[in-house]
């Protein structure tokens, strides 16, 4: 045999050995046992398989084409040239297998003794925290699930997948030490802020306002470009803030409680402040959006955790700039009117007015003398409500814990039967429209 033949011969086994492997890549929907209480939502379900279906469908005929290729050439093969074409193949091959891995870890965890449940609680919670009056924007699914380490993250919808081609849902990581009580609000619903910034373009319409108080507008360029370097992870903590409160900062000082040298780390090429300035800041923000001494009395509690005093020389100076320019930053994050919001500031736009700790007191008052009031309210005005109380004394660790999961379930179970009935309505009418 030539060697073109021989070359030919063993490329075409490859190829089609990759559709065989591919053929193994099954939908999700029959691989993945779970509890319907557990399961994703349709939309969500949908988005992912319909995305991972494509790419098999693209890889499919991508593998087609090259079996065509090889034949065609026959006795004029030139081996480097089809070597070349197959590891593109085998590559985009890979990158079909990442994708689905990611969503495999995913979902997997559904399929978890309770924490499936929790997380699908979880991802009800995360679309209320998402969701602004006014269509603003078209949410996307979110999903979420759970991982080591202290910190949440997301992979946003609408940005690339490794290997090509967009997320059709947000992918929220949330810690399992935060697992469960009000202080996963922070973590969950920061992420949460992320993909409501981008869909609103946020960071984007904040960074000319920034460049401009560096040069000239407020003093302290440096702060300013340090405060402009932050601000995707500032706006988050903002959205943080304004969907649940004081239990935001609480659960921020939970996860950036870390050993003194790396509390006061200033790293220039890191998107996230330095943990003492980022409580504090959350501090300066809480106070503009909630006024009330809870604020006062939580800044003087991180100071005394972490004092200033021992950071000297220019660390201590810029520390300075930072503390002495925050009122002006706060000031223009709570004033600012993106033009996707059509005239209103994200403030309004959340609605933060529903949720002063007065308020939410008076609803933990009324949900004590009425418990199932609470569970008709929504997720995130619940975690506003129960991590105010948690704050002022009122809730208990071990009380909050036992009645997030009781939440958490029911949220659960109240998204699946919702979903059902919503599929059964839609039955009905086709069959009537059928004339069945």
């Amino acid at each position: 045999m030539s060697m073109p033949s021989f070359a030919a011969a063993m490329l075409d086994q490859e190829a089609r050995s990759l559709l065989a492997r591919l053929a193994r890549v099954r939908p999700f929907a029959l691989i993945e046992p779970m509890v319907p209480a557990a399961a994703l939502l349709p939309e969500a379900q949908l988005a992912i398989e319909s995305h991972l279906a494509a790419g098999r469908h693209e890889l499919q005929d991508l593998v087609q084409a090259y079996l065509r290729w090889l034949a065609a050439q026959a006795e004029r093969l030139n081996p480097a040239e089809g070597q070349r074409r197959f590891t593109f193949l085998r590559l985009k091959f890979n990158a079909t297998l990442t994708q689905f891995d990611l969503f495999n870890d995913v979902i997997t965890q559904r399929s978890e003794h309770e924490n499936g449940v929790w997380l699908s609680g979880l991802d009800a919670v995360a679309a209320d925290a998402l969701a602004i009056p006014g269509r603003y924007f078209t949410a996307p699914p979110v999903i979420c699930y759970l991982d080591r380490g202290p910190g949440a993250a997301i992979r946003r919808a609408r940005t690339r997948l490794p290997g090509g081609g967009d997320n059709p849902v947000a992918i929220i990581r949330v810690p399992r030490e935060r697992m469960v009580g009000s202080g996963i609000a922070s973590s969950l619903f920061h992420e949460v802020g992320h993909q409501g910034a981008a869909l609103l373009d946020l960071v984007n319409s904040l960074r000319p306002l920034l460049q401009a108080m560096q040069h000239g507008g407020g003093g302290a360029p440096q702060a300013w470009r340090l405060w402009e370097r932050w601000i995707s992870e500032i706006v988050a903590d903002l959205w943080s803030l304004a969907r649940c409160g004081v239990a935001a900062t609480q659960g921020l000082i939970g996860v950036v409680s870390l050993p003194r040298a790396f509390v006061f780390r200033l790293n220039t090429d890191d998107p996230h402040p330095s943990p003492w300035i980022r409580v504090k800041l959350s501090c300066a923000m809480g106070r503009a959006l909630y006024p009330h001494p809870q604020w006062a009395r939580l800044e003087r509690l991180w100071e005394a955790f972490y004092p200033l005093q021992g950071i000297g020389g220019p660390e201590r100076a810029l520390f300075e700039q930072l503390q002495a320019s925050m009122a002006a930053l706060v000031g223009l994050l709570v004033a600012h009117r993106p033009a996707a919001l059509r005239g209103r500031s994200l403030p309004e736009a959340l609605q933060v007015a529903a949720r002063q700790p007065r308020r939410l007191g008076a609803w933990f008052r009324l949900w004590n003398r009425s418990p199932r009031l609470m569970y008709r309210a929504a997720p995130s005005l619940v975690f506003a409500v129960l991590g105010q109380a948690r704050a002022s004394g009122l809730l208990a660790p071990d009380q909050e814990a036992a009645l997030m999961g009781r939440l958490l379930r029911h949220w659960a179970l109240r998204s699946t039967f919702d979903t059902t009935a919503l599929c059964a309505t839609q039955q009905h009418r086709s069959s009537i429209l059928q004339g069945v």
